[in-house]
């Protein structure tokens, strides 16, 4: 099988890095992912000026644009025979509205469009503690064994996303469900002549039984995404 790795925190970060070795266990990848970080930039891409592309290894390309970019300059240069698109492992979460922001996704969302599915992948992070690279390998790979062995369904794809457990914790169910629409509760604040907002991601509305729901009560939550 052959995957577009792709990503939007950076072709150097360790999410998309685990998710690189676990695509070579599962197939053929070829890595195309941005050269810096590109979080939040949701499906921007870029008209009319070129797209620098670097070769970094075998099968391995930074792009000088967005996620978006990247699959395009894949499907059209870099991996034409490109059966599946892989994105992430992000560092974060990409719950319910978050799907409209992230770069992550938006890179699986292009491939959708032109007919090719895809696996975005996220980790949700918790403060104070730090990420388990190695055990979401394990995890990861198992869920997309099972998502590449299912019938391709023309304009969905899947939005994974994993916990973030204490160290002793058992490995996480996978549990498919639906997105939750509801959005971060934002404040609002004026400092130094600037206006300026922020989010509380932790303490979002939390519909039960929903994608935030079910990965903060520490489950692995899978979510069919349609475009159309």
């Amino acid at each position: 099988m052959k995957f577009l790795v792709s990503n939007d925190d950076g072709i150097d970060a360790p999410g998309i890095r685990t998710l690189w070795e676990v695509a070579k266990t599962l197939g053929n990848p070829v890595l195309v992912a941005p050269a810096g970080p590109q979080s939040g930039v949701s499906h921007t891409v870029s008209w009319e000026k070129p797209v620098r592309i670097e070769e970094r290894g075998a099968r391995e390309y930074a792009v000088h644009g967005t996620p978006a970019d990247c699959t395009r300059m894949g499907l059209l240069h870099l991996a034409p025979d490109t059966q599946w698109v892989l994105s992430g492992i992000n560092h974060g979460g990409n719950l319910g509205a978050d799907v409209h922001y992230s770069g992550t996704v938006a890179a699986v969302r292009e491939a959708v469009l032109h007919g090719i599915p895809g696996i975005a992948l996220s980790h949700f992070h918790a403060r104070g503690r730090e990420l388990d690279w190695k055990r979401a390998s394990q995890w990861v790979r198992p869920v997309l064994a099972d998502l590449l062995s299912r019938s391709v369904e023309p304009g969905l794809f899947y939005n994974v996303n994993l916990p973030h457990l204490e160290t002793h914790a058992p490995d996480p169910q996978v549990v498919f469900c639906g997105l939750d629409p509801s959005p971060l509760p934002l404040s609002y604040r004026h400092e130094n002549g600037a206006h300026l907002y922020d989010g509380d991601y932790q303490n979002r509305r939390r519909i039960a039984d929903a994608d935030v729901d079910t990965c903060f009560r520490g489950s692995i939550s899978v979510s069919v995404v349609r475009l159309f």
